[in-house]
């Protein structure tokens, strides 16, 4: 008998253990409320002051938190943050802000008005480089400071009256500041944990190390484990951790859309970063609870290269424009997932009527191309189209590709780079066209706007216009509504009209979505609070 005890004793431990080795990812995380996030690429860095993409920004919200907060519905209602309340002065173009006197780092120390102060002239020195520091020009002298014209970081708008006060002074009346300020560049860096671990304006910094960074969201850094995932857990000095539900947020790094949503459909993942294209029929037709389309409030285009002599003639860079099937591409390539772009800024509520210049004319483009000297594409100089190695980018270039091919008998080759090297390229202006995407920073026609002008880290096309920078100028400075809308009307017809850029579409969202995720909702610039989070128990169907 007791042969036979061990030997049932030894198969129910079997099947327990099989039963456990069957628990999901998503299982044992959603109870240990830990969100398994798909974050798309791995993050350059998690330096505030030296990244650029939304995906880097989602990272950002759990570590970090500005003067203000998201909304988890509206992307146009604001909450308090580090500020308590504030006040707009002098027709919205200077506001006080008063912090919260339990504000803290996630190491205990007092947050207080100077950090803020501090970081802005960091981000604005102009020996260090910071990614972009033109979302702070709105402050009085930020520019001139940041271009080496000012010395004097005293003359720019950024004033810490007391430790608790802050005082941020603008170029003019900006009365959505508010939604500006959700932006990462606005949040605060911990300059004295960053002087710790190096000098303060190095790339090369160690402070944002595990074990060494030091933030003031409502998570903090718990494990950084490269090209895999990045860790946070529950900020125990956060002023708010009290209604914080989870207890940490594990962005996951799948470049490869196709893995991920095999890790979503293995119970590996809560949330997906995005989509493959070919995958959306199947969940529309078997698992509809789980995937959500939605609008996105962007724009996937191309860059041109205007410092290359091919796209100097304005005729050419037209011509590419004209010979380009938006709605072929859309619908069938992309199976009417998204919009067909026929300008630059999305369609929303905006102040001016937006430009739709563009239409699909290729004769016409053959006509510029003949006058610019390349009758049928003959003579033109070779040049490619600059992706990064996700699937879907590389498809959409060979259909572009083709279209140039048939249309204007110009031949385009394709040059794939990884993620990781692939902004970085587009910094240099190494490339000749390559593709790029924006997402607008707040709800406003401008933040697709004035990232043109001369010397804008984000422009990356040599493209320089005196007078386009000049209308972006006086917006900031114009105190009607009406008037400013007429002004940015100018300058995106201005910028339109010289055909840039080649838009391509207007973005729609979709990705999967966990049903034990809770507080999640669809918004325009989809950024989710993760204080508004939570995980529920409910499981989900073997997907197959």
């Amino acid at each position: 008998m007791g042969f036979v005890r061990h030997i049932l004793v030894g198969l129910i431990m079997f099947a327990a253990m099989a039963c456990e080795r069957r628990e999901s990812m998503v299982t044992q995380f959603s109870r240990e409320k830990i969100l398994l996030k798909g974050n798309g690429t791995e993050p350059r860095s998690l330096d505030l002051h030296l990244i650029q993409t939304t995906t880097e920004h989602h990272i950002m919200m759990a570590l970090f938190e500005g003067l203000v907060n998201e909304d988890a519905a509206d992307d146009t209602t604001i909450h308090p943050g580090v500020a308590e309340t504030w006040e707009s002065l002098d027709n919205f173009s200077r506001w006080v802000f008063h912090l919260r006197p339990d504000a803290k780092w996630s190491d205990g120390t007092p947050l207080v008005a100077a950090d803020f102060v501090k970081s802005y002239k960091r981000q604005l020195s102009p020996s260090f480089g910071a990614l972009y520091p033109e979302m702070l020009y709105k402050l009085k002298n930020a520019e001139s400071f940041h271009k080496g014209e000012t010395k004097d970081f005293n003359q720019v708008g950024a004033k810490a009256l007391d430790d608790h006060t802050l005082e941020l002074t603008l170029n003019g009346p900006i009365p959505y500041f508010l939604s500006v300020l959700l932006h990462f560049t606005w949040f605060p860096v911990p300059i004295q944990v960053i002087e710790k671990y190096g000098e303060l304006e190095s790339r090369f910094n160690q402070w944002t190390r595990p074990g060494n960074m030091v933030s003031n969201g409502p998570f903090k850094l718990k494990e950084w484990k490269f090209k895999d995932y990045i860790e946070t857990e529950r900020n125990p000095h956060y002023w708010d951790t009290k209604n914080v539900k989870l207890n940490g947020v594990r962005f996951v790094v799948v470049p490869d859309v196709a893995t991920e949503e095999r890790l979503f459909r293995n119970g590996r993942l809560h949330m997906t970063e995005t989509l493959g294209l070919d995958r959306i029929p199947f969940y529309k037709e078997n698992f509809p609870e789980v995937l959500r389309v939605y609008p996105y409030l962007g724009v996937y285009f191309y860059r041109m290269n205007g410092t290359l002599p091919v796209f100097k003639d304005v005729r050419v860079r037209q011509a590419l424009n004209l010979a380009l099937d938006r709605d072929t591409l859309v619908n069938q390539t992309l199976h009417g997932t998204h919009a067909p772009a026929y300008g630059l800024t999305p369609p929303m509520k905006a102040s001016y009527t937006l430009p739709r210049p563009l239409t699909y004319d290729p004769e016409k483009g053959r006509q510029l191309l003949a006058e610019a000297g390349y009758p049928g594409g003959k003579g033109l100089p070779k040049f490619s189209i600059l992706v990064n190695d996700v699937e879907t980018h590389i498809l959409i270039a060979q259909v572009v590709q083709d279209m140039w091919k048939r249309n204007l008998g110009v031949d385009v080759g394709i040059r794939t780079e990884s993620s990781s090297v692939f902004y970085d390229t587009q910094n240099r202006l190494d490339y000749d066209i390559a593709r790029a995407g924006w997402i607008a920073d707040f709800v406003e026609p401008i933040s697709f706007l004035d990232m043109w002008t001369k010397g804008n880290q984000n422009n990356m096309t040599g493209w320089e216009n005196a007078q386009f920078d000049k209308l972006i100028a006086d917006s900031y400075t114009a105190t009607d509504p009406a008037a400013r809308g007429k002004i940015m009307e100018e300058a995106e017809t201005l910028f339109m009209n010289d055909f840039v850029i080649v838009p391509i579409y207007w973005y729609n969202r979709q990705i999967l979505v966990h049903p034990a995720v809770k507080g999640w909702h669809v918004k325009v610039l989809d950024n989710h609070p993760f204080t508004a989070m939570d995980l529920g128990d409910e499981t989900l169907p073997a997907i197959h």
